[in-house]
């Protein structure tokens, strides 16, 4: 038998009654993730519970966690690396899925206990447990994030998620990469049994060892959807779907899971031996490679927030209800805070207020909770509460001298150690403050539109901002769950930087006779989510004039200068370059084939590129990842590619391959 008290990542003990507690406490690290280590003392415990499980010394064994916050969030992606080819890949994902099938074959029961992050292998593990007991608290979440990485479960999960919920419940989620709460994923089937609370977790658990309690699979209807033919016409259904989302081309891994289930879902034993088949190739693809790339970069980013900081950000208040304005004070209401809305206008903070419903209903479903919420969002018109927030954004118009009189008129109010922020687009942060007593306090919090959407925030140090401010915006950006990013103070900083030349060189191309819709699929194409004619509709024309016009590019003579004048500024008024109703464009035909498409996405994308090689050059963040990373999370640049410098350095050595190509060579 195993020696198991030298266990660097696993604790195991027999209690008294003859039940085995495996609790898992990676050694170093502040949350559970599957390494390479940590599954080989799994190994060991799964060996030794089978010797004693036969011998009769135990009577049941139960998975816990040794994270207050979490049971397991996946797979270490950080030694994904270490498996180079397809057969490296094939063969530790056979060892994995060994050791499951193991666990599943104990002749104890098995209980998993599970409170916080259960997410990819966590759940994988947790699937091949006869049991699973979670706490219902609002921190427990469900999920397989791998379509995110560029792959889908591998270690069974396809499988036994099918089993336990259903193809209907379990290949959305998926497909998808979405969590679910605890409450959800007893519905479907994934979990056996709720508790209050952690402290519940371990009385319960012995309970349902006692007992003998045993998860039941899918059945009925879940179950039917898993047979011919229903199966056939469910998988064309989901690959319709998800085609209206992603184009397989940029995004295989769903389309390949889609497969899987279609030509395997009525039967579990090869659907096992093909899930490897169709994993491993995905798992060594250029789009996982990348994606894992993204991944690290948005770890780099978080990594902007200090750890050390005895400072909490519970209060904030937002001068200007706009759209800007009340989005920002809608999102930091949702991630808890308690917000003031000011506005010259109480109509204005009214209507911003109202417009929050959407993103407070999102977050909290139940009326308790949403009326928190609500309660939290404060119209304020006349800035009582300027002295109580930790943190002060200004959102009003984008114009230096109206910035730098409402600053010298709230600074003397706000409150010791209290961040004092413009949400400035394009302004200079030392242009606002030069007015001020103390011009070393103001930073920039620059957020994009839509707020409750898009991940990144840029943390602007000026010429003469503290680092102690800039360091207190990073924890305030985190504490409400979006990725800092710290940038000088230059025009345009990152992301409205290297957007302009993008969009002002898309614009030119249409003044050549060029279409817009060509333009706009093409970049489509290429993976961006928007092309550029769209996205300056959704920007606002006069919101890119500007812009360019702060940048060096001016729209004089253009057919954007002439829509501008004539008020049709996009979106927000109904007309710009395109007509649009509900919300949509009206678009033409595309006329170009495929492959003019795709040459001139590459060449749409160039400005960009070269925006961003000089925005490495000068310093403005701190290495060209964290450029990467700005675009990626800032403007949507298509992240299968890894981010614009990556793809201009791999493009450089000859390293760009379609997936395609890598699909054939399969």
């Amino acid at each position: 038998m195993s020696d198991l008290t030298s266990l660097k990542d696993w604790r195991y003990s027999v209690d008294v009654e003859g039940i085995a507690w495996a609790v898992f406490d990676r050694e170093g690290e502040s949350q559970n993730s599957l390494s390479r280590r940590a599954l080989e003392e799994l190994g060991q415990i799964v060996e030794s519970a089978e010797k004693a499980g036969a011998a009769k010394s135990i009577i049941g064994l139960v998975f816990t966690s040794g994270k207050d916050k979490g049971f397991i969030v996946g797979a270490d992606v950080r030694e994904f690396e270490l498996l180079s080819d397809v057969k490296a890949v094939s063969d530790n994902v056979a060892i994995a899925n060994a050791m499951l099938d193991r666990i599943e074959k104990l002749p104890v029961p098995v209980v998993c206990c599970i409170h916080g992050f259960c997410l990819g292998g966590g759940l994988e593990l947790a699937l091949a447990c006869h049991y699973r007991i979670a706490t219902r608290d609002d921190a427990t979440r469900f999920g397989f994030p791998e379509v995110k990485l560029g792959i889908f479960p591998g270690f069974n999960g396809t499988v036994r998620s099918i089993r336990q919920a259903g193809a209907m419940a379990a290949m959305p989620m998926m497909l998808a990469g979405s969590m679910v709460r605890a409450g959800a994923a007893r519905g479907m089937g994934l979990v056996d049994e709720l508790v209050p609370a952690a402290s519940n977790l371990t009385w319960a658990a012995r309970k349902a060892v006692l007992r003998k309690r045993r998860s039941k699979p899918a059945t009925g209807f879940k179950a039917l959807a898993s047979k011919w033919p229903l199966r056939s016409i469910l998988a064309n259904k989901m690959r319709a779907e998800t085609a209206k989302k992603v184009r397989e081309a940029h995004y295989p891994a769903p389309f390949r899971l889609i497969d899987l289930f279609d030509q395997y879902g009525g039967n579990p034993k090869r659907m096992k031996s093909a899930e490897t088949e169709m994993f491993a190739p995905l798992m060594v693809s250029d789009t996982s490679r990348n994606l894992r790339r993204v991944f690290k970069l948005s770890e780099m980013l978080k990594a902007q927030a200090p750890k050390d900081l005895d400072w909490t950000p519970l209060r904030v208040h937002v001068i200007g209800a706009g759209v800007m304005g009340a989005d920002i004070a809608g999102w930091c209401v949702a991630s808890g805070m308690e917000v003031t809305l000011q506005d010259l206008s109480a109509e204005a903070i009214g209507k911003g207020i109202a417009a929050q419903a959407k993103t407070l209903s999102r977050k909290f479903k139940t009326k308790p909770l949403l009326d928190a919420a609500k309660a939290r969002l404060i119209a304020d018109p006349t800035g009582l509460g300027i002295g109580r927030a930790d943190v002060v954004i200004e959102a009003i118009v984008e114009r230096v001298e109206v910035k730098q009189k409402l600053f010298a008129e709230i600074e003397s109010k706000l409150k010791p150690g209290a961040v004092m922020a413009t949400n400035t687009s394009s302004i200079m942060i030392e242009d606002i403050a030069k007015p001020l007593v103390d011009p070393g306090r103001l930073i920039g919090i620059h957020f994009f539109n839509p707020v409750a959407q898009m991940p990144l925030v840029e943390v602007i140090k000026g010429a003469g901002s503290r680092e102690a401010e800039v360091r207190k915006g990073c924890a305030f950006v985190a504490a409400i769950d979006k990725f800092p990013l710290i940038t000088k103070s230059s025009p345009g900083f990152v992301v409205n930087r290297v957007l302009g030349p993008y969009m002002m060189a898309a614009m030119e191309r249409m003044e050549k006779g060029e279409t817009k819709e060509n333009i706009d699929e093409a970049a489509r194409t290429f993976g961006m989510p928007m092309g550029p004619i769209e996205l300056a509709d959704t920007v606002g024309l006069d919101v890119c004039a500007h812009v360019g016009k702060i940048l060096g590019r001016s729209a004089e003579g253009s057919k954007l200068e002439a829509l501008v004048k004539g008020g049709s500024l996009g979106k927000k008024t109904g007309r710009g370059f395109y007509v649009w109703k509900d919300g949509k464009t009206e678009k033409g035909a595309v006329t170009a084939d495929t492959k003019k498409l795709e040459a001139l996405g590459r060449e749409l994308v160039e400005p960009l590129i070269a925006e961003c090689e000089k925005v490495r050059d000068e310093g403005v963040v701190a290495n060209a990842d964290l450029v990467d990373a700005g675009v990626i999370f800032g403007t949507g640049f298509a992240p299968f590619r890894g981010g614009p410098l990556h793809f201009k350095s791999k493009e450089a050595k000859g390293n760009v391959t379609p997936f395609r190509s890598a699909q054939a060579a399969e």
